[in-house]
């Protein structure tokens, strides 16, 4: 290796690092016992048995398997789904009343209501042989009466708690309904805006995301070990996708991945380890192929990881149909081979498609299924239900069903709405918009709409209207004369309406143009080839613009976007995402300056779609971007790096961060592997005049290893709240897990290396403050 840095490799890291570094490393797997003949790792893996794990149902569960006959632990198996509500397809109502009275049924989704839930429960609880309770799940996504932000925009927080509270109100809401089991969250990690799934996701980042996956399942569910779920505010939580269907190929939903191993542990996996760690009672296979082998029959990823390494108590269960597409892929045969490969990769509860529940029977007396595989899977379907309460209490109490948003969470929502926004651009301090401001215009396609709750917004998203724009900017300044002019379609080529809304711009004081995505282009099967905004939404910005009147661009949408062609033209921009049902009043605090924004970008803005994949935290490359040198990584037309990188936002104030200083600027790989750590530390002012917050982000670099790392590397942020003039210091704690990284080897081995690591301190993933530290 050249002189630079020699690098020597030291440890493969087993288990958990020591309590205060940002990750856990995860454990690594033992050798595989192959039992099953198959293609593609149909292969069954060595996984703790069932009467080797404590806990409190155990013994109740073992002796309710010994009861129960192979249709019937089949049964537990199958979720069906009940009038279609969701996904695609009819809904399966017959067959669900038929098979809860014969007790093989083991869930159903997308029922909810108390008293429809209680009387389907009956026909399972009071009618089938062993009374087995039925587990009812929905997608409660980002809320169930009352939607807040979608997932995208909670993460642009850069507040963990965001997340959590989210998931208590919803857990509250659902519960109560009869619902158990929410498909939530969904932390796929993706440098694809392309993809509408992005708007369900946490971004680009994979430290970000673990630690919004671990506040999410922590809101739904309470404490890691499961003692919690009983309680009628809590239901399970659904770590999805497994795994890495961020990386679909092109943006295209459900399309191809493939990935190394090194990118697939060091990118994809970390947040759904950091739900195991927090307790998520189940995991969600994913529509993808991963390297050539469908998710759902992925042993590697499903069993060899999650099961073995990873020792997850809990159950796999498949998305939508996705063991029957297995014959769609070209993976299985048919769809008795499809239940055969997945069930023996790892998959225990199969949605809507009812392979297993037709072949189970037969593929078991031929041998193609293992026996003990099957009662395991049972097992872990029926220590969920154990753990909420189900065989105590299988009936929702119907007198106290939540019908309706609270006072309190749509407080919360729109508290919650708040923090997540973006502060673009304020050229000028165009932004607060002054409260003593005589007339305003609201214009555009989103002023006076309630298409603001975004993708998967649950029952409440259409039941529940959200607060628009304009009505919240009304209620900011009853005082001020608020007009309002549409003046295009969020779709569309009709420009007859430009006219009008310029002429509503000229005759007020200042002018707030509202655009984006409408909700139905964002989310599952909306992936995009052109980001910018739709029909001739930039040809009305620029109108208003040439009024040469005050005017500020609020941006709704469920993704990055580009904002290239009208963004020179705009002085102000604020990113709003879909902010939900509290939406319009929220985007008014800001507006008017009640809330001063600190939200952060968790993906970066594009400048072309041409330029994807744009993400902060990309190899260097040999040739890494010079403007100065034609034969480097660059277009010939286009500037190099993202319109607005990961982690920007401004606020109404200012801050400064000094340079970080280390405890120590040299540790041993011993040390750490022992648990050691170095603390950086900044000191963050408010230079500004008003109150704010600002997000400390720490990154990290390592310039030379045996695997090259990104350019970049997230590890620690923090959101700080001061008062004009104050300062604060900001302790951030480094350990192995942080400055280690996976290697290519397929069994998987965390490695902590000599050299030096670069780590950098700032406001956004372009932070300068820099110190040193290096490994021994």
């Amino acid at each position: 290796m050249d002189g630079m840095r020699r690098r020597t490799l030291l440890a493969a890291i087993g288990g958990t690092v020591a309590a205060g570094s940002a990750t856990e490393a995860a454990a690594t797997a033992p050798p595989a016992r192959a039992t099953a003949r198959g293609a593609g790792g149909d292969m069954a893996r060595q996984v703790r048995p069932a009467a080797d794990r404590p806990g409190p149902h155990e013994r109740q569960i073992r002796e309710l398997l010994g009861r129960m006959t192979v249709e019937e632990k089949l049964g537990q198996l199958q979720q069906l789904s009940w009038n279609g509500e969701t996904g695609p397809g009819g809904g399966q109502n017959d067959i669900a009343e038929r098979d809860a009275r014969a007790g093989r049924l083991g869930s159903v989704l997308n029922l909810y209501g108390a008293a429809r839930t209680n009387a389907l429960q009956r026909l399972a609880v009071e009618e089938s042989r062993l009374g087995i309770p039925l587990l009812f799940g929905l997608d409660v996504i980002h809320g169930f009466w009352t939607t807040f932000p979608i997932p995208l925009a909670q993460a642009a927080s850069f507040d963990p708690a965001v997340a959590a509270r989210d998931a208590e109100v919803a857990s509250a809401e659902a519960r109560s309904n009869g619902v158990h089991w929410t498909f939530a969250p969904m932390m796929d990690v993706t440098h694809e805006p392309r993809w509408g799934r992005i708007a369900e996701s946490p971004g680009e980042d994979p430290y970000l995301a673990e630690r919004f996956a671990a506040a999410k399942v922590t809101g739904h569910q309470g404490r890691p070990d499961g003692s919690d779920l009983p309680d009628r505010r809590r239901i399970a939580a659904c770590a999805k996708h497994f795994v890495a269907y961020g990386g679909a190929e092109g943006g295209r939903d459900y399309n191809t991945v493939d990935v190394s191993e090194a990118r697939l542990r060091n990118l994809y996996l970390p947040p759904f380890k950091a739900a195991v760690a927090a307790g998520v009672a189940t995991v969600m296979a994913s529509f993808n192929t991963i390297n050539g082998v469908p998710a759902h029959a992925n042993a590697h990823t499903l069993t060899d990881v999650l099961k073995t390494a990873w020792d997850f108590p809990g159950f796999v269960v498949s998305d939508w149909a996705g063991v029957q597409e297995m014959t769609v892929h070209g993976h299985a045969a048919d769809a008795a081979d499809a239940a055969r490969q997945a069930f023996a990769a790892g998959v225990d509860m199969e949605m809507a498609s009812t392979t297993l529940r037709d072949h189970g029977a037969r593929l078991l007396a031929a041998g193609e299924l293992d026996g003990d595989r099957l009662d395991d899977a049972v097992t872990r379907v029926l220590r969920i239900k154990y753990r909420l309460g189900l065989f105590d209490r299988p009936y929702a109490d119907e007198d106290a069903a939540s019908t309706a948003p609270s006072r309190q969470a749509r407080a919360a929502a729109r508290e919650t709405a708040g923090r997540t926004l973006v502060l673009l651009k304020n050229e000028r301090q165009t932004l607060p918009l002054r409260r003593d401001t005589p007339s305003i215009a609201v214009v555009g396609p989103f002023g006076d709409s309630t298409d603001l709750q975004g993708t998967w917004a649950g029952p409440g998203g259409a039941k529940f209207p959200a607060t628009t724009v304009l009505a919240g900017i009304t209620a900011a300044i009853p005082s001020a004369r608020v007009s309002h002019v549409r003046g295009v379609a969020a779709d569309g080529t009709d420009t007859s309406g430009i006219a009008a809304a310029t002429a509503a711009a000229r005759a007020a004081a200042v002018t707030v143009v509202v655009v984006g995505e409408p909700s139905a282009i964002s989310g599952e099967a909306a992936s995009r080839s052109d980001l910018r905004l739709p029909g001739v939404q930039a040809q009305l910005i620029r109108a208003v613009a040439e009024t040469g009147k005050p005017f500020v661009v609020v941006l709704i949408g469920g993704r990055p976007l580009v904002v290239a062609e009208w963004l020179r033209a705009a002085p102000a921009v604020v990113m709003a995402w879909h902010p939900g049902i509290e939406g319009g009043h929220a985007i008014a605090d800001v507006l008017f300056g009640a809330v001063n924004p600190a939200g952060r970008l968790p993906a970066s803005f594009p400048r072309a779609v041409g330029q994807l994949p744009i993400h902060y935290n990309h190899e260097n490359t040999g040739r890494p971007y010079d403007p100065d040198n034609k034969y480097t990584s660059k277009y010939l037309d286009l500037a190099d790096g993202p319109q607005f990188p990961f982690g920007h936002g401004l606020s109404y104030t200012t801050f400064e961060i000094d340079a970080p200083r280390l405890s120590t600027d040299r540790i041993s790989a011993d040390d750490l592997r022992a648990g050691g750590g170095v603390d950086v530390t900044v000191t963050v002012r408010n230079t500004g005049g008003r109150p704010g917050e600002e997000v400390v982000q720490l990154y990290l670099r390592d310039p030379v290893a045996s695997v090259v790392q990104p350019v970049r590397r997230l590890r620690g942020f923090a959101r700080i709240a001061l008062r004009p003039a104050e300062s604060r210091p900001v302790r951030f704690r480094l350990g192995a897990a942080d400055v280690g990284f996976w290697t290519n080897d397929s069994a998987g081995r965390f490695v902590v290396e000599k050299g030096d690591i670069e780590v950098y301190v700032g406001a956004d993933s372009t932070a300068s403050g820099k110190a040193l530290l290096r490994i021994t």
